[in-house]
């Protein structure tokens, strides 16, 4: 039996590795809450991502493949486990509140009053305000020294 030669080089460690990622990706292992919480964060993902491109660089791209079904599986599982997969799919999008809001809230329509006021003071269009002229003149009278007190 041949072996091709990508299988040749390949190292018990990665063999290893083989194994461990087909029985993660089978087998439905559940992510404890207080691992979950670290790969669902951004830097979780961000050293998901060096470990894949790692394993595309320095060992068997079939591992690298392999590798990442089991980022997405560990990404799927940590996010059932914290709870951010419900949190997603309950919340509604901004179109959906923004539609929500405005059925809540019809168009106002003008009442009585608003039309009397209108109509009976006329704010803003009205003629300009004509100032006459007096020849009253007001006297001050001198208070004699007298204080506030």
């Amino acid at each position: 039996m041949k072996l091709p030669a990508s299988l040749k080089s390949v190292s018990i460690y990665e063999y290893c590795l083989f194994i461990v990622f087909a029985i993660y990706i089978v087998f439905p292992i559940d992510m404890p809450l207080q691992i979950a919480q670290y790969f669902d964060s951004a830097l979780g993902m961000t050293i998901m991502f060096c470990i894949t491109v790692y394993l595309f660089l320095y060992s068997n791209p079939v591992l690298g493949i392999l590798y990442i079904f089991v980022a997405y599986e560990i990404l799927r599982r940590s996010s059932n486990a914290t709870g951010r997969v419900a949190i997603m799919q309950y919340t509604p999008s901004q179109p959906k509140k923004d539609a929500e809001l405005k059925a809540m809230n019809p168009p106002k329509e003008r009442t009585l009053e608003e039309d009397v006021v209108a109509l009976r003071a006329p704010i803003g269009r009205s003629e300009p305000s004509v100032f006459s002229e007096s020849t009253f003149k007001p006297v001050a009278d001198n208070v004699g020294g007298a204080s506030l007190i």
